[in-house]
């Protein structure tokens, strides 16, 4: 039986291998505060919200002087990346450059990836070597795009006037021929190729390394550059040009992120804030074995999928349950293979799901005890799945004290410190499916010794989670800055600063007068600016899901009070079970 997840936001093979198939995004990643100022959408864009038909076949873009090329421009780009080794330093500095394209009022479409991270942002025009400054107004690193502006309106009105944005149309044919516009490869110039949409299907978008979203696979040459950058068919936008794979394992390959998900990010930040993808975070299974099909009480007639698990934290936890069967999503049945018919086209179920904003519903019909049922599932945002994410436009949060570096877990912080213990690695794998946020919303990790003579022999401690301080269990980064620096301690141990570690029977014990003056001391080598920086995490949004302290708390002290039962004969455990 295959295993879905109805989880345009999770894509669960991208953890732990990547099958020798790495995605590249197609040019170097900057970012911007985002600016909150709601875009004002031009009439080409209003234009372009009914569906519109795709001429057959043989009407393709073979006249490129149609193309409105002065709408077409170069963005450059210097990048500020963050350290998460060394998370008080300002970061490496970079610069790279993409593609963008007029879609209203001073509005440009272009990639998430290419504005991600950014410290200046510069656009050009063809035939205009000057470059005007620009900024980030809404950015959507889940499926990989972002609005910039030029910050001068009257920069703008001078440089564009008369330059009408560029039509978005709508989802082409396969087979039919596409032309990619960017300037790839750093080029000063504009760039034209030609290519035939090849696949239309869903796909894991690298920018966010966990995202899977609709998107349509070209042969027309896509190059690093050409990001950002229109995909057209007679003469309109079908397409934003976004990744590839490298030449060492597939040639002639890129993909472009198509109509649907331009619209519905167009539409999202109309009011000035992007909401970001819902998601029900629901794993199901096919259900195509007759013998299966018949214990679930179901006829033979290819419909349903039965749901294996409905995470808390999800749209549909506390709903949907386990063994329940769906049969339809608003109004369209699910074929026992999880896909439904759209406009004639079969589609994956999740296709319902992208089209929805956060607060939309959705109408299941559920076989649940061998009964229909219509369910109502209000639809919101997954969180604890950003664990897994690539993280853009933040500063590393941590807090250091006596030499001892305490970071948050999450995918970046994984891969600056190429951590392999495999406690830290199972909280960072099954956050999410083992509902590990609920004790640990967020999993803080010592990550770094630095050494003075105050920690010595501490290092071989790096690496794990940390479990409580000085007696305080430790949930959130907030919790390691108070346990250290408030009047918390060990019953027995108020002399010192103890860490206790997950897997560790030994705890880490620092004196806490010694401590207080190494501290300075270590800043002062290390050449540390300051000591901590710390932002509430997103994962509080989760109310009502994660478990109260407190509570755990006394459950452990009644655990260890409470004596243990004579175990009941194996005959009464078996019944029992």
């Amino acid at each position: 039986m295959k295993n879905k997840r109805i989880s345009l936001l999770r894509s669960f093979g991208v953890i732990g291998s990547t099958l020798s198939l790495l995605l590249f995004s197609l040019s170097l990643s900057i970012a911007q505060q985002s600016v909150p100022i709601a875009p004002t959408l031009g009439p080409r864009i209003e234009a372009a919200k009914p569906v519109v038909e795709v001429p057959p076949p043989e009407s393709v873009q073979t006249d490129i002087t149609e193309i409105e090329f002065d709408a077409i421009v170069r963005v450059e780009v210097d990048t500020k990346q963050p350290n998460y080794r060394v998370p008080w330093n300002i970061g490496g500095m970079g610069s790279g450059n993409g593609t963008g394209f007029l879609v209203g009022p001073n509005r440009f479409l272009t990639n998430a990836h290419v504005v991600s991270d950014s410290r200046l942002i510069y656009i050009k025009k063809v035939g205009d070597p000057k470059p005007y400054k620009a900024r980030v107004v809404n950015v959507a690193h889940d499926c990989d795009l972002a609005l910039l502006e030029l910050e001068s309106v009257d920069e703008f009105g001078a440089a564009f006037s008369g330059i009408q944005p560029l039509f978005i149309g709508g989802t082409p044919k396969l087979n039919t021929t596409v032309v990619a516009v960017g300037y790839p490869i750093g080029g000063e110039r504009i760039s034209v190729t030609r290519g035939v949409v090849s696949r239309i299907d869903f796909r894991a978008y690298s920018h966010s390394g966990v995202d899977n979203h609709l998107a349509i696979q070209v042969d027309a040459a896509i190059n690093p550059g050409n990001s950002g950058g229109p995909v057209l068919q007679n003469n309109q936008v079908v397409g934003v040009a976004f990744q590839g794979y490298s030449g060492s394992v597939a040639q002639n390959t890129g993909y472009m992120i198509p109509v649907p998900v331009i619209e519905r990010f167009l539409k999202d930040v109309e009011d000035g804030e992007y909401d970001f993808y819902v998601d029900m975070a629901t794993s199901v299974l096919n259900i195509l074995n007759p013998a299966q099909r018949r214990a679930l009480g179901l006829p033979n007639d290819g419909i349903g999928v039965m749901v294996a698990d409905a995470d808390a934290a999800g749209s549909a936890g506390g709903t949907l349950k386990t063994k329940d069967v769906l049969l339809s999503i608003e109004g369209h049945p699910i074929a026992s293979d999880g896909f439904i018919e759209i406009d004639g086209e079969r589609v994956d179920l999740n296709e319902i799901i992208e089209r929805k904003f956060a607060g939309d519903t959705v109408e299941l019909e559920v076989w649940r005890d061998e009964k229909r049922e219509q369910i109502t599932i209000e639809l919101k945002r997954f969180i604890p799945y950003l664990i897994q994410s690539n993280q853009y436009d933040k500063q590393p949060n941590f807090v250091l004290f006596g030499g001892l570096q305490f970071q948050p877990l999450d995918r970046n912080l994984m891969a600056a410190h190429s951590i392999s213990d495999l406690q830290t690695r199972y909280h960072y794998t099954y956050f999410s499916q083992d509902e590990l946020y609920r004790k640990r919303p967020q999993v803080i990790v010592l990550t770094e010794v630095l050494p003075d003579s105050t920690n010595t022999h501490l290092r071989a401690y790096a690496h794990k989670v940390v479990d409580s301080i000085n007696g305080k269990k430790i949930r959130f980064l907030q919790d390691v800055h108070d346990a250290l620096h408030g009047d918390h301690a060990e019953e027995g141990y108020e002399a010192f600063h103890v860490v206790r570690l997950l897997g560790e029977g030994r705890p880490l014990v620092l004196e806490r007068k010694d401590a207080a003056l190494a501290h300075e001391r270590i800043m002062a080598k290390y050449n540390v600016g300051f000591d901590h920086f710390i932002e509430e995490p997103d994962i509080l949004q989760l109310d009502g899901i994660l478990d109260d302290p407190e509570e755990e708390d006394d459950s452990d002290a009644e655990k260890k009070d409470k004596p243990k039962e004579k175990a009941a004969p194996a005959a009464e455990q078996k019944k029992a079970a």
